[in-house]
């Protein structure tokens, strides 16, 4: 199992510790936040802080910065999501390097900055580029009960990272256009909270083939092998987000917060005695097992938040600390340079693909 310094966490502690300001000084929040806005992604000249193609990276790094934004009033990371934006898009608000025929639900996560920066100049090219995002989604293929395919080269697959990249984006639009998709959002939820939720445990497994037919599934439920930690990271951090616009008076939000109220029982059922989580969260001290940097800190993040939103009870806050100071302790680290850094976070661990990754223990 092979880790790998990643950066898009940073984006995550840097939302952590502005919706819990009392957990750490505004100083590291700006140190996480200039590792990521200065990173360089790719070698083909691009400017710092742009991957080298469309990518759900580069939205979940763009939200932390907004958080830092709204927490500081400082222009230069609303900026800084200007400028990773519209690196993309042309006058009109296309958007370069995005095709809506790839039908990826990964693909629809940078949109959330789209939004953002529509709903702040208003300026038409960001409306032509969620628009766009948005027809995905109405034609995005479906599982037979109607939740989205996490790919089509996925066929007949929900994942939980889905569920982060298609809802809170799906939800904000709907509330900014006055669209009323929450009877849809709220099924992708239910549905794959249904398929993937082990009853005894309270975890949720990474995926679910409806059609049986990839060698990871199982033949009799269609689950994948193991309980990823940072898939359950995933799905907490986008039951939190989504609601966020998701109308407080509908009927069906209720249903979103006792399904996040599950989850985090399961979350906590799990934490580590030192405030971790490992990366097959039900395997502790398994060989080759190990603390996983990247779902300590979604679980951090979707708990915090949670209790902020008033959707969580309060005990979760000393669930959240805990976490945040096994973070501090094991995966924050300062460089020769003086840069914050972030260590401890598993590779990839996909199901599917060319090589065909299985979801067994020795490929996790």
């Amino acid at each position: 199992m092979k880790i790998r310094k990643v950066f898009i966490l940073l984006a995550l502690l840097i939302s952590f510790v502005n919706y819990a300001a009392a957990q750490a000084t505004p100083r590291l929040s700006e140190q996480l936040a200039d590792t990521a806005m200065n990173r360089i992604w790719t070698d083909d000249g691009n400017p710092a802080g742009i991957p080298r193609k469309w990518t759900y990276d580069q939205g979940v790094i763009l939200k932390g910065i907004e958080a830092l934004w709204y927490a500081t009033g400082d222009v230069k990371y609303y900026n800084h999501i200007k400028t990773g934006m519209d690196f993309w898009l042309d006058k009109d608000g296309n958007i370069k390097g995005y095709s809506i025929d790839e039908y990826n639900i990964d693909h629809i996560t940078p949109g959330r900055a789209m939004l953002t920066l529509y709903r702040v100049p208003g300026d038409a090219k960001y409306k032509k580029a969620v628009d766009t995002l948005h027809s995905q989604l109405k034609t995005h293929p479906r599982t037979k009960e109607g939740g989205f395919w996490h790919k089509k080269i996925y066929p007949n697959q929900m994942w939980l990272d889905g569920l982060y990249m298609g809802e809170p984006f799906y939800t904000e639009y709907s509330a900014v256009f006055g669209e009323d998709n929450y009877n849809d959002i709220a099924n992708q939820f239910v549905w794959m909270e249904n398929h993937a939720r082990d009853a005894k445990t309270g975890l949720l497994y990474h995926g679910w083939d409806e059609s049986r037919e990839q060698k990871w599934a199982n033949k009799e439920t269609g689950l994948s092998p193991h309980v990823w930690g940072r898939a359950m990271g995933w799905y907490a951090m986008a039951l939190v987000d989504t609601l966020d616009t998701f109308p407080k008076n509908h009927p069906r939000r209720s249903e979103i917060v006792a399904i996040l109220n599950r989850e985090a029982a399961a979350i906590e059922k799990y934490q580590d005695k030192d405030g971790l989580w490992w990366d097959i969260v039900d395997l502790p001290n398994k060989a080759k097992n190990y603390h996983e940097s990247s779902a300590a800190a979604m679980f951090v993040y979707a708990l915090a938040k949670g209790v902020r939103q008033g959707n969580l009870p309060d005990k979760y806050l000393k669930v959240a600390e805990k976490g945040w100071a096994g973070i501090k302790r094991e995966f924050i680290e300062t460089t020769p340079d003086g840069k914050i850094n972030w260590k401890g976070t598993v590779s990839v661990s996909g199901l599917g693909g060319n090589p065909y990754r299985d979801g067994s223990y020795d490929y996790i």
